[in-house]
């Protein structure tokens, strides 16, 4: 069975603790514009709080994605590659104009 991104993990739960306390909040009869403003806040609360792991692995993944399998490219290797080809290129112009 394949593992759930972390990403999808973190923002179903995210959701869910925005969803499930204005869901309650509008069942109590709180005007909505507040419930939506508590809820806000309540969630941003519980998921501050209680979902730092989760929140954790998505930033890891997202450091992996930008920064994991990026080559590292130093001036001298750059520089080694344009004279090694421009070395190339005067060795067969010598061969050919030998003949």
């Amino acid at each position: 069975m394949k593992r759930i991104p972390p990403v999808v993990y973190y923002t179903v739960l995210r959701l869910l603790t925005f969803a499930v306390p204005l869901t309650l909040l509008l069942l109590v009869g709180i005007e909505p514009w507040i419930a939506t403003v508590i809820a806000a806040l309540i969630g941003l609360s519980v998921s501050y709080i209680f979902l730092r792991g989760p929140r954790e692995a998505v930033a890891r993944d997202l450091y992996n994605a930008r920064h994991g399998s990026k080559e590292t490219h130093t001036d001298a290797a750059a520089e080694d590659s344009v004279t090694d080809g421009a070395t190339d290129a005067a060795a067969s112009g010598n061969t050919a104009g030998g003949r």
